[in-house]
């Protein structure tokens, strides 16, 4: 009775709700927002926005996405820029070049991409280039000896 549940929740930091583009939704053209984004529907165009990008399992976006962070469970094709962390989910799809500072993959995920890593701002990046196909993770940790 008193509690606040029926109280609208707050999505981004500017204290709004996410702009969507809802599943059977076609756009093209270029979007540039402040705000946080989901789609769900299909973008063939660019999305520059100092918010979050989230691309749903039905989602896909072709061109070029610059965000802070990003959370993929769709398909994306073009070129990714990620100033913060990039999650992709295990039905994630991902061609074309990523520069990220910190990236999370689920098993299962799809990843082709020429990818850069670390700070734009710092002078001392790491750079690698793969190609990693359902699941397969490369990482620094040392092989067992048999």
């Amino acid at each position: 009775m008193f509690s606040d549940n029926k109280k609208p929740r707050v999505m981004t930091e500017l204290g709004g709700q996410p702009n969507r583009i809802e599943k059977n939704t076609k756009i093209k053209g270029d979007i540039i927002s402040e705000a946080d984004f989901r789609i769900d529907g299909k973008l063939d165009g660019n999305v520059k926005t100092s918010g979050k990008v989230v691309i749903g399992k039905d989602g896909y976006i072709h061109g070029k996405v610059e965000c802070v962070n990003a959370d993929i469970e769709g398909s994306f094709n073009g070129e990714l820029l990620v100033s913060q962390l990039l999650s992709l989910k295990s039905s994630a799809v991902i061609e074309g070049t990523v520069s990220v500072a910190k990236l999370a993959v689920e098993p299962g995920a799809t990843f082709n991409a020429a990818c850069t890593m670390g700070a734009k701002t710092s002078s001392n990046t790491s750079s690698a280039s793969s190609s990693f196909k359902q699941g397969a993770i490369k990482t620094n940790e040392p092989a067992k000896a048999s």
